[in-house]
């Protein structure tokens, strides 16, 4: 009886860290020059910026909570386990963001205006898309081997180049065309996914 409960006990351990050998299809995906996630900002508590804000300084700005950090974290951690040991990450100027992506802590974080939020500038949204798409283009066509692409924006950019809405700090796995346009998404559940 104890033997068996033993083994009962030991499959279920084995099934639940065996993360990596199911979602070695991330890894792959990540490195095979067609795919990037893209990020939601973790948990940043309120709506919308202050009026007046202003890029560069954070207490002008609605930044990360206690929870968001410890969703990034998480988030990072977890993007480790499934393999994915360093990155290329692309983030939005706004604080939250760049905060987000830093502490995913899978390498340098570079800021590119293409991922900054037009939630106060809704016209902005067509011609920016069209530039991430070209910014896309260059750096999948500038890259080989294919590292690990991580884009860290906010929802009105994830909604706009994706057609997808997500919660903060929720991911999706997207599928890049030759030219940098969107050709299809899935979210990734994730243990931070509420």
């Amino acid at each position: 009886m104890k033997k068996s409960l033993l083994m009962m006990l030991l499959s279920v351990c084995t099934a639940i860290f065996s993360w990596p050998a199911q979602s070695s299809s991330l890894l792959s995906a990540l490195t095979d020059g067609q795919h990037v996630l893209m990020i939601r900002h973790a948990d940043a508590p309120g709506y919308s910026d202050p009026p007046g804000f202003k890029l560069g300084d954070c207490s002008t700005q609605r930044n990360l909570g206690e929870r968001g950090r410890k969703q990034a974290n998480e988030l990072g951690v977890w993007l480790k386990r499934q393999g994915i040991e360093s990155a290329v990450v692309l983030s939005s100027a706004w604080c939250r963001c760049e905060e987000t992506a830093s502490l995913l802590a899978l390498g340098a974080v570079t800021t590119v205006a293409e991922l900054g939020s037009f939630f106060q500038s809704m016209s902005d949204s067509g011609p920016q898309t069209r530039a991430l798409r070209v910014l896309l283009a260059q750096r999948f066509k500038a890259s080989a081997p294919q590292k690990p692409m991580i884009l860290v924006t906010h929802q009105v950019n994830i909604s706009a180049f994706a057609g997808a809405s997500v919660g903060q700090g929720e991911v999706l796995l997207v599928k890049i065309g030759t030219n940098g346009e969107f050709v299809s998404a899935r979210s990734i559940a994730t243990p931070t996914s509420d």
